[in-house]
């Protein structure tokens, strides 16, 4: 008996963390918005390349500050092609040399401050690939919540509707309601049906977007709680935020890189050097017997930029036309953030003032809607039609809450992409 009682504990016990083990996982498997986030900000192949391509940039711009390589010279000069015999005569020699040039003015500088600039425009474009990321990963998060949440109403609204068709046919069975009453209610019911497929659709397709940034974890189970965002800043700190976009930053950095390309261009108007070195080398020996004296030689070579007028000007010309066109672009693109911000702030503010209006009366209207066309249509007042219409109009203003809430949600992404969020 004792060992029966010891193995009925024993099994119990087994269960109890066998159920318990379940639940872990289950609460381990549900995907919430930031680990979605923390997975797509892992291993994204774009950002990856656009850090990559900064780095590259940084690199090139510590050779484009550097001096050319210098050259190594060598030669064997007037070698008599009758005897090729380097004795012969006196003029014959062998020449080592060595070569530096020295670009004009300040050019190395300049150019290595535009290849900077380059890879900071580059690891500015970066960083609004990441904040991109984000903001398409929560608006996919956010519309895969709404359609799981929506199929639940659904669901738990067609219990209702199928304990109506019920009550329907057992009425028309007593001859209370007509037959006309039973389709009605069939078809109510058919509808629900089909409303949830079409949503079932909708959560495959926003998973497949979804899977795009996680991968397989798209699959996992949601959060049933409501996805919470950061908060955002005052509409004043949004704007002001903007100057600080990665898109702007890496506009003002290209503006810097054609800038010193200017820098450049005037450079050229400067003359270039070069300095060299050679060692003689003779052959053979003087009439005295004695041998011949090797020789060296030193030299200097300058640029002379003495007619600019179709070389240095139209490529100063040129570049202080890429740095206009870069400031414009800078403004443009500013301009653009500016009214992408007031749009989706006023969405965002008019989105809550709905939500708050479906909060505290068209949710609690549409119940008291439903119960009193219930009491109505039991106490033989109204018609079966009436209290269809009621179920079907609290279904759709629970969705209709729901979308708003979601599309709040959506608008305060596309605002925490524009002007950040709080550290």
């Amino acid at each position: 008996m004792s060992h029966y009682r010891n193995t009925v504990r024993h099994t119990a016990a087994s269960i109890l963390l066998l159920a318990l083990s379940s639940s872990s996982l289950h609460a381990i498997a549900a995907l919430t918005l930031a680990e979605a986030e923390q997975l797509a900000l892992s291993d994204d192949p774009a950002v990856a390349a656009s850090r990559a391509r900064s780095q590259a940039l940084r690199e090139d711009a510590v050779a484009s500050g550097q001096l050319p390589d210098p050259k190594l010279k060598a030669g064997l000069f007037n070698l008599p092609l009758d005897t090729l015999d380097t004795d012969q005569e006196p003029t014959t020699q062998l020449r080592l040399g060595l070569q530096q040039a020295f670009p004009r003015g300040a050019t190395l500088k300049h150019r290595q401050r535009q290849a900077e600039w380059n890879a900071t425009s580059e690891q500015s474009r970066a960083e609004d690939k990441t904040r991109k990321l984000v903001r398409e990963v929560r608006n996919s998060f956010l519309e895969l919540h709404y359609q799981l949440q929506a199929e639940q109403v659904v669901i738990n609204t067609r219990t209702l509707f199928a304990q109506l068709v019920d009550i329907t046919q057992a009425h028309y069975a007593t001859g209370r309601v007509s037959q006309q009453d039973v389709l009605r209610a069939a078809l109510e019911l058919s509808r629900l049906d089909d409303r949830a497929t079409r949503i079932r659709n909708e959560q495959e397709k926003t998973r497949a977007t979804l899977a795009k940034w996680i991968g397989n974890s798209a699959s996992q189970t949601l959060d049933p709680n409501f996805p919470v965002l950061p908060d955002l800043l005052s509409k004043e700190e949004l704007t002001a935020a903007l100057e600080q976009h990665p898109v702007i930053l890496a506009e003002s950095a290209r503006l810097e890189s054609h800038n010193q390309a200017v820098q450049v261009a005037r450079e050229q108007y400067k003359p270039g050097w070069g300095v060299g070195l050679e060692y003689r080398k003779r052959f053979g020996e003087n009439p005295n017997g004695s041998d011949r004296t090797d020789m060296m030689a030193a030299m200097v070579t300058v640029d002379l930029p003495l007619f600019p007028e179709k070389r240095q000007d139209r490529r100063l010309a040129a570049n202080l036309q890429q740095a206009e066109a870069a400031q414009l672009t800078r403004a443009d693109r500013l301009r653009d953030l500016r009214a992408m911000l007031d749009s989706d702030y006023a969405s965002w503010q008019r989105l809550g003032e709905r939500a708050s209006l479906y909060e505290t009366q068209l949710l609690r209207e549409a119940r008291a809607n439903v119960q009193a066309s219930l009491n109505a249509y039991q106490s033989g007042v109204t018609e079966f039609t009436t209290l269809m219409r009621a179920r079907i109009t609290d279904l759709d203003v629970r969705l209709d809450e729901l979308r708003l809430r979601v599309d709040r949600a959506k608008a305060q992404a596309r605002l925490l992409y524009l002007a950040g969020e709080k550290q």
